[in-house]
């Protein structure tokens, strides 16, 4: 009885000493990880909203550029610092697979890390070269596919990119067989599919829009759930008959795992009213991204799909980097 009032006492004191830390929270500057160099889409969205939590809760929130390893170092960093709520990371689509592409993370997902906010979300189109691959659709290019395994040239910005990825994924679902061609960066790729030396590629909405008016590029599908403004004619991978295809580089807010619930409640509340703001829209839309509004438990749920999602193709696909 003794030992079991102790464990309960220990409890309660250590609920009492969480709650007021939270209640205190902030009490000094907040850092904001980010795992890439200065410029990069996480460190695009996350300066902004940043400065608005900065104003709302009277603290200054430092952007702390940590590239390296993928994304790695600074997402491990993260994992180790204190739940306190003064250390998060802006990850990416990835930080819910790195631990399985990469033998030394130096994080567990689950284990180390707490969703807190979805920050933003860009869509990728599959699009082709006609000239190189004249098909009309998402069925007419599974059929070209199955017809001459390994024919059809597929660029990704990257291996173990989302791009990437979701290629695996196509050939998983669907059989076929692709030639994956990685680049350094989506610029290179996309010049390369315009020029005729590619035939395929995941484009943003932008793109596909920019490129199909000159016929050099042609949209087939959206793996999303709905169909794009910017592409009001383009069917999602749902109608066009490959069910719950979903493919997208969405970017979001995480902190430590043992973080105290309120102070995740109200980063995330304050995040969300940054997300809200006509400014903040404005400058998505710029970035050819949508803003994320939803709670934090739905967020939740989200990020687990899409752990047992890339997890099981970066694994079916045997993905391995160093």
């Amino acid at each position: 009885m003794r030992v079991g009032r102790r464990v309960a006492l220990g409890g309660l004191a250590a609920a009492i000493a969480g709650g007021a830390r939270a209640a205190d929270w902030p009490d000094k500057p907040i850092t904001w990880i980010v795992p890439t160099a200065p410029g990069s889409p996480l460190d695009a969205f996350g300066r902004p909203v940043g400065q608005h939590v900065a104003e709302k809760l009277g603290q200054p929130v430092v952007i702390d550029n940590r590239s390296g390893a993928g994304g790695t170092i600074g997402i491990a960093m993260a994992a180790r610092a204190p739940a306190d709520g003064n250390t998060m990371v802006i990850g990416a689509t990835s930080i819910t697979y790195l631990q399985t592409i990469y033998a030394q993370a130096g994080f567990d997902f689950t284990r180390d890390l707490a969703p807190v906010s979805a920050l933003a979300r860009i869509q990728i189109v599959l699009v082709v070269n006609p000239a190189v691959l004249d098909v009309s659709s998402l069925a007419q290019f599974i059929e070209a596919a199955n017809k001459k395994p390994d024919s059809i040239d597929f660029g990704s910005p990257g291996i173990g990119t989302i791009p990437h990825l979701a290629i695996e994924m196509l050939q998983d679902r669907t059989g076929i067989r692709l030639h994956h061609v990685p680049y350094r960066n989506g610029a290179q790729m996309l010049q390369d599919v315009l020029a005729g030396q590619m035939a395929a590629m995941w484009a943003t909405p932008a793109e596909a829009m920019m490129h199909a008016k000159g016929g050099k590029l042609r949209a087939l599908a959206i793996p999303g759930r709905r169909r794009e403004p910017l592409l009001p004619d383009v069917p999602t991978f749902d109608k066009a008959g490959l069910k719950d295809f979903r493919a997208a580089a969405w970017f979001a807010l995480f902190a430590p795992k043992r973080t105290p619930e309120a102070i995740l409640d109200r980063m995330h509340d304050t995040v969300q009213e940054a997300l809200a703001r006509d400014d903040v829209k404005k400058l998505w839309a710029e970035m050819g991204a949508k803003v994320e509004l939803e709670s934090r438990a739905d967020f939740g749920r989200f990020v687990d799909q899409e752990i047992g999602r890339w997890n099981r193709i970066a694994k079916a696909a045997n993905i391995q980097l160093e």
